[in-house]
């Protein structure tokens, strides 16, 4: 399968996400990959704005069964959410359990106006009702797939796909 380059998909969603900005809209990654991003997109579009981040780990429904995987990373919310527009930024969306735990954090800091989702790519596969907003690339990929966004020390970003069949 050939991957869309995450270079080009990070310049479509800095695109769609300058033309939805307005008065009182800050952006927040979700960590890793989020984070990445939202960063990039704050060089690029060269505009004072608030942003925040949050690692949604210990507020997944399925905590439990998935554990941590690496240390947990800390939120960092410097702004008032109340009645902001927010931009919630991911890498990789899937079952929409991540974006459900980010908002539930999200919401003790506050009641934004409103939330949009945007992230580099939908693989499909949602659970909960919640899709992104804005999406780079739709890469529908089977059950025992997933696609993985790394960062190397110059800041490229490069996606691989793995296959869990063991």
């Amino acid at each position: 399968m050939q991957l869309p380059n995450p270079e080009n998909l990070l310049a479509e969603i800095t695109s769609k996400i300058q033309a939805q900005l307005k008065p009182h809209t800050a952006l927040v990654g979700i960590h890793s990959g989020g984070v990445w991003l939202m960063n990039r997109i704050l060089r690029s579009i060269k505009q004072d704005i608030p942003y925040g981040m949050l690692d949604a780990a210990l507020y997944r429904d399925d905590y439990a069964q998935r554990g941590l995987k690496t240390e947990p990373k800390p939120s960092s919310i410097a702004f008032d959410v109340q009645d902001k527009h927010i931009i919630l930024i991911d890498d990789i969306f899937y079952t929409g359990r991540t974006t459900r735990a980010a908002m539930n954090e999200l919401f003790d800091y506050g009641r934004p106006a409103s939330i949009t989702l945007a992230v580099l790519i939908n693989r499909g596969g949602a659970e909960l009702p919640i899709v992104p907003n804005i999406t780079g690339a739709e890469v529908l990929l089977k059950p025992n797939e997933s696609l993985q966004l790394s960062q190397d020390t110059k800041g490229k970003l490069h996606l691989s796909l793995e296959n869990h069949n063991a």
